[in-house]
Order: structure tokens, then C-alpha cells, then sequence
């Protein structure tokens, strides 16, 4: 029985894998490349673009922390049963829209949801993973979103788009694919060692408690800078590049090639960091290659886009792999909380995720590379919060 449990946890590390794939990042990148598309078809300005890009970060600032917190009370197995249906049908009615105000409606609806999805998606592999694998599991979700990433910045405006008939139909058909993993989810087992963690677990008094941890704050605040350089850079770095000249297929493989080396990369350092007595230092290299990264593009050009593009994106999923791991690791937070207090950060780093990426691009009105010196500063100051951060050395027991 207990070799059985040990193997079917693999499977539920597959079964978020594909739901982080194809119900959140697919579908999010394939937004950033098919963005010239859309507002073609709409007449969207480039500040509308960047708040339809921005705006499913708005309720996430509620959802992320309340879906969390659900998770931790009901279990996450029922919430993404819910989160992956809802999230694939929003997903696909986004391309019955039919403006600049419809668009953003359901993009804002999307956003109630998807936080949802993924809290409870990292809940689930902390009830399944003992600690000495956290790390690994939680690298091969982000690896995931990584690679979904790359599929839907790489095929989304270049492949699907023509093979699809544009835009609606390639939107839709994500959306499909995405509820249809509500049925999977439906009939998984449920961890025996947590179901009944949250049974006695008032949602106001976990919230409660977690908003008291000086760690969960500063590791909040620390991804609210990071998360908005990235989630703005990526937004913004197509359509800057096919301004400056690229060729769209180019301007898309250099948003690809970020998401790429982070696919490479993110299970090496989240499997060094599950070996180490500390996560920190690991988190703060990141950080600063992220910020460097970001600033670069601010002003190089040619094959330096490149270089700044790879440093920046080479530690962007190993980066949230160990946070993830970090918060859940935190002291008096552990599975019992797990969910409220991943989804206490997250709901910080939404607010950076919705004001990012439209004062970055309403920035760019000054010069072309302005938007990436005002998000290599966000970086810089996730980068000081995260400094401030408390880690207890692990044992070897732990570690």
C-alpha cells in the first residue's frame, strides 16, 4: 500500500504538470504573441493592450489568497476540479470577444480563477512530497509553466494561428483542451496523511495567521517586484521588438528562447537546492540575474537582445520553484497552511502583475526601451525585500 501511494504521487505530479500547461501558461503566453493579432482585429491602442495583458492579475489579488485558503479547508482536489473547467471555458470565450471591453471582462473573470488553479496545484504536491523531494516537485511544475510558455510563445501566432483560422479559434481550442482536465482531477485519490488537515481549520483564522509571518511578507512583497518585471517584460518584448524592426517569426523566438533556457534550467538548480542548508542564496542570484536581465533590454540591441534575454531567463522558473518551496518551508507555515500562505504572496505579487505591465508600457512614450528600466527597478526591489528573508539552516533530516 505504501509503495503504491509512493508511485501515485508521480502521478499527481504529472496530472499538474498538464494542468498548469494547458489551462494557465499556454494560454497566458499564447495572449503576448497573438497581442499584434488582436489588437489588429479590436483596434486596441498599445495601453489597452497592456491592460488587457495586466488585468487578470486584479482579482487574483482576492483569489489568490482565498483560493489558498479554500484549498486548506475543503482540499485542493475539489478546487481544481472547479478551477480547471471554469478556467478552460473562460479561457475559450475569450475568443468570442468582440472589443476592447469584452476582452477585458473575461480576462479579468479569468483571473478569479486561475490563482485558484495554481495554489492549489502547489498545495497538492506538498501533501504528496515529503521534504527532501519538495524542491524537485515543485521544479518540475515550474518547468512546466516553462515549457508551456515556450509552446504558446513559439506555435501560438506562427503555426496554430494559420492552421487554425486566427486568433478566436486558437484561443478556443485552448480553452477546450484546458476544462477537459476537470475530468482527470474528478477522479484522483486524496492523500489520507492531510484530507483532514483543514476539517477543524477556520478560513479566517488561517488567513489570520499567515498575515502575522514577517517571512510570508517579505517573500510577498519580494515576488511583487520580480513577478511584475517579468510579467511586463514579457508582454511588452514582441511587440518592442517587432517595432524595432524583427521579423515577427524572430520577435516570438526571442520570447521563446526566454522561456526555453528556464525550461532547461529550472530542475538542476531546484534539485541543487534541495541538496543545500540553505535556499536563499540560490533565490538571490536569481533575482539579480533577473534584474540584470531586464535592464539590459532597456538599451542593447541586435545579438546583445539575446544574451540579456537568456540571463534573465535562464533562472525565471528556478527562481519560482524555490520561492514556492521557500514559502511552504517557512516557519509555522508547513502543509496545514501551505495553500493560505502561497496564496498570501501571490495575491502581493498580483497587484504588481496588474500595474506593471501599463505604467512600463505607457512609459515607452519617452523612448523605446523605457518600459524595461522601470521593471529592472521593480526587480531591484523584490530583489531587497527577499534579502530580509529568515531562513532556518535544514538538517540533513530535512534538507
Amino acid at each position: 500500500m505504501a509503495k503504491k501511494t509512493r508511485n501515485y504521487k508521480w502521478y499527481i505530479l504529472i496530472l499538474v504538470v498538464l494542468t498548469n500547461m494547458f489551462i494557465i501558461a499556454i494560454p497566458m503566453m499564447g495572449m503576448s504573441v497573438l497581442a499584434k493579432e488582436i489588437a489588429d482585429d479590436l483596434n486596441l491602442t498599445l495601453v489597452q493592450v497592456g491592460i488587457i495583458w495586466g488585468i487578470g492579475a486584479l482579482p487574483g489579488i482576492v483569489t489568490s489568497l482565498l483560493g489558498g485558503a479554500i484549498g486548506d479547508k475543503i482540499g485542493p482536489k475539489r478546487a481544481l476540479v472547479a478551477g480547471a473547467l471554469l478556467g478552460g471555458v473562460l479561457g475559450a470565450a475569450r475568443g468570442l470577444a468582440d472589443g476592447f471591453l469584452s476582452l477585458t471582462i473575461i480576462t479579468l473573470l479569468m483571473g478569479v480563477v486561475l490563482p485558484v488553479v495554481l495554489m492549489n496545484g502547489i498545495k497538492v504536491l506538498g501533501q504528496w512530497f515529503p521534504p527532501q523531494q519538495l524542491g524537485l516537485a515543485n521544479g518540475a511544475q515550474a518547468m512546466s509553466m516553462a515549457l508551456g510558455f515556450m509552446l504558446g510563445s513559439l506555435l501560438s501566432a506562427t503555426t496554430f494561428s494559420p492552421w487554425l483560422g486566427g486568433w478566436r479559434n486558437v484561443l478556443i481550442a485552448y480553452g477546450l483542451i484546458g476544462a477537459a482536465l476537470s475530468i482527470p482531477w474528478l477522479f484522483t485519490k486524496t492523500n489520507a496523511t492531510h484530507a483532514a488537515d483543514g476539517d477543524s481549520l477556520s478560513i479566517g483564522d488561517a488567513v489570520r495567521h499567515v498575515a502575522g509571518l514577517r517571512n510570508v511578507w517579505l517573500l510577498g512583497l519580494g515576488l511583487f517586484g520580480i513577478s511584475g518585471a517579468v510579467q511586463g517584460t514579457l508582454g511588452f518584448l514582441p511587440l518592442y521588438l517587432r517595432e524595432a524592426g524583427w521579423e515577427p517569426l524572430q520577435a516570438d523566438g526571442a520570447l521563446s528562447a526566454f522561456h526555453t533556457i528556464s525550461m532547461i534550467c529550472v530542475l538542476p538548480v531546484a534539485l541543487w537546492s534541495d541538496r543545500l542548508k540553505f535556499r536563499k542564496p540560490l533565490l538571490l542570484t536569481a533575482s539579480v540575474m533577473i534584474a540584470t536581465g531586464v535592464g539590459l533590454l532597456s538599451f542593447v540591441g541586435g545579438v546583445l537582445v539575446w544574451a540579456a534575454v537568456l540571463l534573465a531567463g535562464s533562472v525565471r522558473d528556478a527562481f519560482m520553484a524555490i520561492f514556492q518551496t521557500m514559502v511552504i518551508e517557512s516557519e509555522r507555515v508547513g502543509p496545514l497552511y501551505a495553500g493560505t500562505a502561497v496564496g498570501f504572496t501571490m495575491a502581493l505579487t498580483s497587484i504588481g502583475n496588474l500595474i506593471a505591465p501599463p505604467i512600463g508600457n505607457s512609459l515607452a512614450a519617452w523612448w523605446p526601451g523605457a518600459p524595461f528600466a522601470f521593471w529592472a527597478v521593480s526587480a531591484v526591489f523584490g530583489l531587497v525585500c527577499l534579502s530580509l528573508v529568515k531562513e532556518k539552516e535544514r538538517t540533513k533530516e530535512n534538507a
